[in-house]
Order: structure tokens, then C-alpha cells, then sequence
């Protein structure tokens, strides 16, 4: 039971990060007889699976590289990552309780928005900064993250729970504050950018 309320909260939690390289490992993995996935999740060591999300993830790695378009790539997988967390956590659970993968659902969701939000808060905070250099750091430590975070709920199942409990309890602290963050500093560049582009200045520029 606990391998696999690790596995399910460690594929719902880094499908928020990097949903393609998640199911690329796990599938892998399979593949190569390293992990036993539930029935449910076998489709995942599918070579057309495998191969399908190896393509989808070297684009989501160039992507994400990118400033600013990866703040669009987070926003348009905001409708991606999340629903895809749920059902890997309740495919995780195999042929459990309806009940049980109801709640593995919720649960999963829960943890793949949370990655998520964080990761798309902290990047959008990132690109307000005109340098590149922060951008291509977090993307490198989300890359490493989510590696070591799928390595860790596969194979050392207790220590990867506590990392999360601790996640969670910096995600809860962090998110508001990067909402804030983001808030003011597209604030701060509306302030900057509207008066030299207003029809009222235009105009007045013209007169003068």
C-alpha cells in the first residue's frame, strides 16, 4: 500500500512539473522490467506510448527554455497537467474501491496543481526579470526535480512521502506570495507602458 500511494502521489506530483518526461520514465521503466506498474498503467510501457511521450517531452524541455513562452506553455497545461495527475493516481491504485480511486483522483489533481501553480508562479515572477539566465536555472532544477522526485516515489517510497509533506507545507507558504508577486510586477509594467501609449498622449505629443 505504501509503494503505491507513493507511486500515485509521485506521478500525479511531477505530471505539475514535466507530465511528459513523467509518463516517459514510468513507461520506460516498465519497459525494462525495472518497476511493475498496475494493470490499469501498463499501457504506459507501450513502444508507441514510450515513443509518443519521448517526442512530447524533448518539445516541453525546449519549451520551457524559452522566456515568456513558457509561461504560455504552463498556462495552456494548466488544462493538461492536472486532469493527467488524477487519472495517473488512480490508475496507480490498480482495480481498487471506486471510492478509493475517487479520492486517488482528488488527491492526484490536488498534487499536480500544486506543482503546477508553483512552477507557473515562480516562472511568470521569473520573466518579469529581463535576464535569461534565472529562467534557464529553474527550468535545469525542475528537469533534476522532477527526475529525482519520480526516481525517489518508485524505488524509496517513505522518504520521497516525507519530501512531499514537506512540499506541500512550502507550496502553502510560497503560492500566495507568487501570486502577489506576479500581481505587482504586472502592475508595476502597466504603469510604465500605458502613459506613453495612450491616445490621450499620442495626441498630446502631436500639439507639441
Amino acid at each position: 500500500m505504501l509503494e503505491s500511494l507513493s507511486l500515485a502521489a509521485g506521478l500525479s506530483w511531477a505530471s505539475g512539473l514535466r507530465l511528459y518526461l513523467t509518463v516517459f520514465i514510468a513507461g520506460l521503466f516498465e519497459r525494462l522490467g525495472l518497476i511493475h506498474l498496475p494493470d490499469s498503467l501498463s499501457v504506459l510501457g507501450s513502444p508507441w506510448v514510450i515513443g509518443v511521450a519521448a517526442v512530447l517531452a524533448v518539445l516541453e524541455f525546449l519549451a520551457d527554455k524559452i522566456p515568456a513562452f513558457d509561461s504560455l506553455w504552463d498556462a495552456i497545461h494548466t488544462f493538461i497537467r492536472i486532469p493527467a495527475g488524477a487519472v495517473l493516481a488512480a490508475g496507480s491504485l490498480g482495480h481498487a474501491d471506486p471510492a478509493m480511486l475517487t479520492i486517488a483522483a482528488l488527491a492526484g489533481g490536488t498534487l499536480a496543481g500544486a506543482s503546477h501553480f508553483a512552477k507557473a508562479g515562480t516562472r511568470a515572477l521569473i520573466n518579469l526579470s529581463p535576464e535569461p539566465v534565472s529562467n534557464w536555472a529553474a527550468s535545469a532544477t525542475e528537469d533534476v526535480g522532477a527526475l529525482l522526485g519520480i526516481a525517489l516515489s518508485m524505488f524509496v517510497p517513505l522518504l520521497f512521502l516525507v519530501m512531499l509533506i514537506v512540499f506541500l507545507i512550502g507550496a502553502g507558504w510560497a503560492l500566495p506570495r507568487l501570486v502577489r508577486g506576479v500581481h505587482g510586477g504586472v502592475s508595476r509594467m502597466a504603469k510604465h507602458m500605458l502613459p506613453s501609449h495612450t491616445p490621450m498622449n499620442r495626441l498630446r505629443s502631436k500639439h507639441d
